[in-house]
This record gives C-alpha cells, structure tokens and sequence, in this order.
C-alpha cells in the first residue's frame, strides 16, 4: 500500500497569519476574550512569569492570573499590575504540594493554561505537572501551552505522552526536543541538523507531533509548527536579534492568550509565532540585531495584531 503523501508545509504570511486573528466583539467584556492561567515562576526566575503575563495580555488575553508557591505570592504580586495571583500550597519553601495545589488550580476558572516558565525544578513539580495534563473524570483538562521546565520534567517520565489528556502545545527550543526525544528512546545523533536543515526541522517536529499526539512549536529560525495529523507550518522569520533570555517567555505567552480566545492548538501556535516573529521584526528595524530584550516585544504585539486585523478587514472578513 502507499504510504500517504506529506502535505506541503504552510508558509506563513500576513495573509495566512491575518485569516486567524479571533473575532473581538464590539460588546465582549473581559470575560468574553478569555482567563488564562500562567503557572510560572520562582525566586531566580521571576522575570520568565511577568513577561509570559505581559504577553498575554498584550496579545488580548481579558484575564491573566499567576500562579505561584505561596512564599513567592507577596513578591509576584507586588510586580505585576493587569494580572492577579494565585497562591499554591507548599511542603516547604519553594516546594510546592502538588495534590493540594492541584486542587487549587482545578478550581480557578480558566479557559488555558501556560506551564513551565522559570519554574523550580523538583520531583513534586513534575507531579503537579503530571496531574494537571492528566485531567479527571470531570471532563477534559483545559487546553495548555507547555514550555521550558514543563518540557524539562515531562522528559523523566517514560512515556510521558500516553498520560497527557490535554490538548497542547509544546514549545522547545533544540535542546529540549532532543532531550523530550532521547527519553523516548531515540538517538538524538542520528537526528541531524535541527539549527541548520530546515527539511530536517520540519521532519523532526512533524513525526514528534505524531507520536505525542500534540502540536509541536520546534523555535529558532524559521520555526517549525506540526500538527499530529502531518500538517507543518514554517515561519519566515530569522532573527538574530531574538537570540536573548526570555523571548520564549514571551512566545509562550503570546500562544497562551490565543488559545484562552478560544482558537485551536494547531491555529494559537501558527498565530502566536507570527505576532512574536513581528514584533521581533518592529524591534529589528529600530535597534539592528543585537540589543533587543525581552520585555521590548510585548508592547508591539497589540501593534503588529492591528496590522493582521486591518489586513483581514480589508480582504472581508467578519470581524
């Protein structure tokens, strides 16, 4: 029998980018464009949770709390303004109980989840982890973007993804896809060139997003987005000027905010990896390509979805 013909990737532009822009309704309220729930944080990194919420909330998110150990509730709270916070139940400084803090979490009302930013490595972390993706009997888990130490943790545990009921989005940079495909059991070695070999990034990611069951957002130049069904889409963007701590934060934020406003994993990822590569272009054309930080992007997302927006006006969508 043939093997089935692998669909042509998408080359994400304003055009393709502009047809997913979520409806904003001239009469929604806060609640109408979504409650995102950001788990992120710790005391050495505190900076990865402001600007996944800033993020957010730049990329039209109407609520974005924090989530974070309650010894670190007070500093958490003291920094962020638009966003609230949640307080998690701890064994002990900076260890979060995870059956208590899962409960806590089940019972804030959210659309999406962020996972993973700055969090503190730990064995009850992984746990909490586990347990939120896992979901219950009471319906499926929401909808989460899963980053940096959520990867992290998820590559100790075999077969990870057969315990996963959430629909996600995964977003690693190099190193992480390896270490999520070494535990496994493939051989990162007889990978290839995942920075350099486009053709070999989009097969990585294609076939991962296949045996996880999740899309798959491979970073770096000219990012990689795979669907389980064998779809791919590929940025256009290579920008150098991005290569600094905490721009992941900020894509991991972006992503969020769309699947809170309801759009698909598939379509968050394709949509939120162009708004960030735009706004990293806007920075770009001011600074050149070294020099742009972290917290320059979010305020050129609203700007760069204004853009997209007038664009889908224009070609006459329904707004």
């Amino acid at each position: 029998m043939p093997s089935k013909a692998v669909p042509e990737p998408i080359l994400l532009d304003d055009a393709v980018a502009a047809a997913l822009i979520p409806p904003r309704p001239t009469r929604g309220h806060k609640g109408t464009f979504g409650k995102l729930l950001v788990i992120a944080g710790s005391v050495d990194y505190a900076g990865a949770a402001l600007l996944v919420c800033t993020a957010a909330g730049r990329a039209g998110a109407g609520l974005v709390t924090l989530a974070s150990v309650e010894s670190l509730q007070p500093l958490f709270a003291a920094k962020v303004v638009e966003a609230t916070t949640l307080s998690l139940p701890e064994d002990d400084v900076e260890e979060v109980d995870p059956e208590e803090a899962l409960a806590r979490i089940l019972d804030h009302d959210h659309d999406a989840l962020v996972v993973g930013p700055g969090l503190k490595p730990s064995l009850s972390m992984t746990e909490l982890i586990r347990g939120l993706l896992a979901g219950d009997e009471d319906g499926e888990p929401s909808p989460a973007v899963l980053d940096a130490e959520a990867l992290r943790s998820l590559a100790t545990v075999e077969g990870w993804a057969s315990e996963v009921s959430a629909r996600c989005v995964l977003t690693p940079h190099v190193g992480e896809f390896l270490r999520l495909r070494a535990a496994d059991g493939h051989d990162p070695e007889e990978m290839g060139d995942l920075v350099f070999d486009d053709g070999r990034r989009a097969a990585a990611a294609r076939e991962a997003a296949r045996e996880w069951g999740q899309v798959v957002v491979l970073k770096g130049a000219r990012t990689v987005i795979a669907e389980p069904g064998g779809r791919t889409a590929v940025s256009p963007f290579e920008n150098p000027a991005l290569a600094s701590g905490g721009t992941g934060d900020v894509l991991a934020g972006t992503i969020g905010a769309l699947l809170a406003q309801g759009l698909g994993t598939f379509e968050a990822a394709q949509l939120g990896v162009y708004l960030h590569g735009m706004a990293g272009e806007a920075v770009r054309a001011r600074l050149g390509d070294a020099g742009l930080l972290a917290s320059d992007l979010p305020p050129e997302l609203p700007l760069a979805r204004k853009r997209l927006a007038a664009l889908a006006s224009a070609a006459g969508a329904v707004r």
